[in-house]
């Protein structure tokens, strides 16, 4: 695939789709960032073929995944790559409805079958481990709220730094989440308390007019590389043996809750996921609990045969 400047054929309807998914949609830089990226690959293998989007083929986009798998990459990035370019599609026959000529030759196409990995958290006790923070430290005060917020309410790292003061009341936050959806989920007792602990201490660190509920020592709305770092090293403080990331504490909170709840659709909504499917993923950690529980108590799941 050759690094050759794209013509407007191709690149009108690319920074169309871009803005579309920055103003419309708006989607994440790291996100637009992924589609500008996979779609400009994807023209630059098309454009010696063909003149413009229009014109791409089936076969094209059979013989763009074909060379892709000879190249290496593995099923996942693939499929990464068709989905951007089937999005683009769905996005040029919306804007050109009333027009017979706009295809979708992506339709079709399947891109190599993969297994998703389940998505890792902490159990219980490794949850309980993490959040055993006993140090008066402003920081500390500041990160064991952070964590208990996200285990609490499953909240996404982008949602956690952009919580403002006023989003957290009568024991419930108001979330905006993907696609600018708001939700608004329960916050336990043990994160409201380690809240307060934090907006105690909070003044030495925000300006008066600072609206985000957590900020750094720079005195500004803590980042996201901020909060991944600090709590990776609180999970080597805590003596987790499992790397700690923000995401681990979403998942945490989804599968403990399965555990005791059941109620999968209650978590779809808390999560703020669109679809129940993107929730079931957690149906299969539920089971790894329930077999690793079955194995350890039942009386005959350990019997060897003779």
């Amino acid at each position: 695939m050759s690094d050759i400047p794209l013509n407007a054929q191709w690149q009108t309807p690319i920074d169309d789709f871009m803005a579309y998914l920055r103003y419309e949609k708006q989607y994440s830089a790291h996100t637009l960032t992924q589609y500008q990226t996979q779609l400009t690959l994807a023209a630059q293998f098309f454009a010696p073929h063909c003149h413009g989007w229009s014109s791409v083929s089936s076969e094209l986009i059979r013989r763009f995944s074909m060379q892709l798998r000879a190249q290496q990459y593995n099923p996942r990035s693939i499929n990464l790559k068709l989905s951007c370019i089937r999005s683009l599609y769905k996005f040029l026959k919306t804007k050109h409805a009333d027009s017979d000529s706009v295809h979708d030759p992506a339709a079709a196409q399947k891109g190599p079958k993969f297994q998703k990995p389940l998505p890792k958290n902490l159990d219980v006790d490794q949850m309980m481990q993490l959040l055993d923070i006993d140090d008066d430290d402003a920081l500390a005060v500041r990160d064991k709220a952070m964590m208990e917020l996200m285990y609490s309410s499953g909240l996404r790292i982008s949602e956690l730094v952009n919580t403002n003061l006023y989003d957290i009341r009568d024991g419930e936050i108001r979330v905006l989440g993907k696609g600018n959806k708001e939700r608004v989920v329960p916050v336990g007792s043990k994160a409201r308390e380690a809240i307060g602990a934090w907006l105690k201490l909070r003044p030495m660190f925000a300006h008066e007019e600072e609206l985000a509920l957590f900020v750094s020592s720079r005195k500004t709305r803590i980042s996201v590389r901020h909060v991944r770092a600090r709590m990776k090293e609180w999970g080597i403080k805590q003596g987790i043996s499992a790397n700690v990331h923000p995401h681990k504490l979403r998942h945490s909170f989804a599968s403990h809750l399965l555990e005791s709840s059941g109620d999968l659709r209650g978590i779809q909504e808390m999560l703020g996921h669109s679809s129940l499917s993107a929730t079931q993923v957690y149906t299969h950690i539920d089971f790894q609990h329930l077999a690793k529980v079955y194995d350890q108590a039942h009386p005959r799941a350990k019997q060897k045969k003779p």
